[in-house]
């Protein structure tokens, strides 16, 4: 039997709508941590679906860091102006904010990297391992997993989140898009620092 105790600590630690909520709860039988995995599951599959949506809508937002040094401007969009104009999104947009003045990304996603600045890292690392000894196959796998490795590092959808690296800023947006029920993107940043 599910208890409204189970309900309500879910309900606040996921911020997931009662009724998936609840659902989550009677399927995992009142595990919560299994409910949350569910709940999980679910937001990823209600992201995918949203993700062909139109965003016309959504804030800029700025973040200056206290010592007036790091500044971001960051322009996150969204389906309506109503969702927009929310505390959930304008918390999301902070967030984001925050971890671009923190991690420093250069793009967005993996997939905006040029080639040619990516063949500059490749060029680099191949020299690190080409007097290692390693075997031809061996080096190659070394240098695909540093650059992979590094792609996640300049990517602002691939980094872990400065406040708990269990999630990348992907998969906060994701949980957003279930939270919220509209499609989500970061479609610019522009960091300035002294």
């Amino acid at each position: 039997m599910i208890t409204i105790d189970q309900i309500k600590q879910l309900r606040e630690e996921t911020g997931a709508p009662f009724s998936g909520v609840k659902k989550a709860l009677e399927q995992s039988e009142g595990d919560i941590k299994k409910a949350k995995e569910l709940l999980r599951i679910w937001g990823k599959s209600l992201a995918d679906k949203k993700i062909s949506r139109e965003t016309k809508q959504g804030t800029i937002e700025n973040y200056i860091h206290p010592n007036s040094k790091t500044g971001v401007m960051l322009d996150i969009r969204c389906e309506s102006d109503f969702v927009a104009k929310s505390p959930e999104f304008k918390n999301l947009a902070h967030e984001i904010c925050l971890q671009i003045a923190a991690m420093k990304p250069l793009f967005i996603n993996s997939s905006d990297i040029p080639e040619e600045f990516l063949d500059g890292e490749k060029k680099i690392y191949t020299e690190q391992v080409k007097d290692s000894g390693k075997p031809a196959n061996i080096a190659e796998q070394i240098i695909e997993g540093k650059l992979k490795k590094y792609k996640e590092s300049v990517s602002l959808l691939s980094q872990s989140w400065i406040k708990d690296d269990t999630k990348t800023i992907g998969d906060l947006v994701q949980e957003s898009v279930a939270k919220i029920g509209e499609n989500i993107e970061v479609k610019r940043f522009t960091m300035y620092e002294i």
